[in-house]
């Protein structure tokens, strides 16, 4: 057997769990946050002053449909790749770089979840 390893232990795939969860949760809230904004025909209303909203805002004195429209597909891509990153934990081969073959660091899971290739291979790819 090689001293290499090969995957991450069960404990380590808990922690990974973990982190993809809670990224989760706040995906999908701030998801359900732009449509709200999307479907907002009445205009300025309470929804516009709210603190969530504003946090949505970043400095901007109103969320554009069009701009809300583009964060929203982006939520529910990033929503998506979370939700895989789930599939490949149960499926025991998170954090495995699909050009490599190795594993991913765990530094760069715990920032990047949903990650497929090290950074190598990422920077590799063109």
């Amino acid at each position: 057997m090689s001293d290499e390893k090969k995957r991450y232990s069960d404990e380590e795939l808990q922690e990974f769990k973990e982190i993809i969860l809670q990224k989760l949760e706040r995906a999908k809230a701030e998801y359900e946050l732009l449509k709200a904004t999307l479907n907002n025909t009445e205009g300025n209303d309470v929804a516009d002053t709210s603190p969530t909203f504003k946090v949505l805002e970043e400095g901007a004195t109103t969320l554009s449909k069009e701009d809300a429209g583009r964060l929203a597909q982006r939520q529910l891509k990033f929503i998506t790749h979370l939700q895989n990153a789930l599939l490949r934990i149960e499926n025991r081969t998170y954090g495995v770089c699909v050009v490599t073959g190795e594993l991913i660091p765990k530094e760069r899971l715990r920032v990047v979840p949903h990650a497929t290739r090290s950074v190598e291979a990422k920077n590799n790819r063109k």
